[in-house]
């Protein structure tokens, strides 16, 4: 059972730690086009997500995948930039369609985030053999701290479009532009060539 809560909260913290606030701008741009009325949608965001992210960090894990991490730190704030961007566009279009789109990121870019966190993972478990477990216990963990991200930004939405008249649109497009600055200064920060 400790075993079990030790690697929970490893990977819970890795999603809340906004030291390397990554994660968190990656799932507000992920989340920000959704409503609580959209729930299933939202679960399988979250869900997608965690599967991307769990399934390159597995496979890492295991010596199957290796990929230089100074691309892998490149691609993580590429990928919110392109969601970002993405929301910009799609803003002032109706909402069919849209989620969906976020839901595809959620998976593929996932796996990028995945391999982000694959060293620290393979150092944390060493040459045990069974690293079944603890992925699992660290998806988790994941799971939980996306949870609390993504109705995070679902409750703010909510607050603002109802009780200070801000439209979804301007939600969307205020909360991307910002998440897009801050990927791009990353982005900077991170270039490997």
């Amino acid at each position: 059972m400790n075993e079990f809560i030790l690697y929970f909260k490893i990977g819970l913290n890795h999603v809340l730690d906004f030291a390397a606030y990554d994660h968190v701008l990656f799932l507000i741009v992920l989340a920000v086009i959704f409503s609580f009325n959209q729930f299933r949608k939202v679960v399988w965001l979250v869900t997608l997500f965690t599967i991307g992210h769990s399934t390159t960090l597995a496979l890492s894990a295991y010596g199957i995948l290796s990929v230089k991490m100074a691309l892998i730190e490149f691609l993580i704030p590429l990928t919110i930039c392109v969601t970002g961007i993405v929301n910009v566009f799609n803003a002032k279009k109706s909402s069919s369609g849209k989620e969906n789109t976020n839901l595809i990121f959620g998976l593929l870019f996932g796996c990028i985030h995945g391999l982000g966190f694959s060293n620290y993972f393979k150092m944390m478990v060493g040459k045990e053999e069974d690293k079944l477990f603890p992925l699992l216990e660290f998806a988790l963990g994941i799971e939980a701290a996306q949870i609390i991200i993504v109705f995070g930004v679902l409750i703010l939405g909510n607050i603002l479009q109802y009780f200070f008249s801000v439209t979804k649109r301007d939600w969307i497009m205020v909360c991307s532009s910002i998440v897009i600055g801050f990927s791009l200064q990353m982005m900077f920060d991170r270039i490997f060539w």
